[in-house]
Formats: structure tokens, sequence, C-alpha cells
């Protein structure tokens, strides 16, 4: 799966857990670029990607995401 496609899926899930309809992340983007992405929503938004990719995030491996493109890095990975 290539990097657009997961950000793609991502923004769908964002959409849905942030209740916006504007989203468009990149790879650069932060919890600072997103209004009303904070710490609890972070949580739900993980919850969510890992039942739409069917994968599970270690905890240290979500200490470490500093933005989208980490996120997707990670998915990707475990998505072999």
């Amino acid at each position: 799966m290539e990097d657009q496609e997961i950000i793609t899926k991502f923004n769908g899930i964002f959409s849905t857990v942030l209740k916006k309809d504007n989203i468009a992340l990149t790879p650069t983007t932060t919890a600072a670029d997103v209004e009303g992405w904070d710490s609890l929503t972070h949580m739900m938004l993980i919850d969510n990607i890992e039942k739409q990719f069917a994968v599970k995030f270690k905890l240290m491996e979500v200490m470490k995401f500093n933005n989208v493109g980490d996120m997707v890095a990670c998915v990707k990975k475990k998505l072999g």
C-alpha cells in the first residue's frame, strides 16, 4: 500500500473522529496543525487506525509518532 493511499484512509478516520469534513493531512501534519487533535482524540485516532488497517501499535511506537508521516510509516511497516 502506498503512502498516499494510507493518508487518504487517515483523512476519513480523522474526519470521523474529529467530526470535521475539511481535513487534508500531509506527512508533516502534526496535532498542532489540526483543531481538536488533543491527547484524548489522539488515542481515539490510534484505535480507529488499528481497526481500519488490522494492525496493533506498541506503546513505544505511539510515543514516537511526531506527525502523520510517522504514523503512515509505522502502518506501512506493519502491513509489510
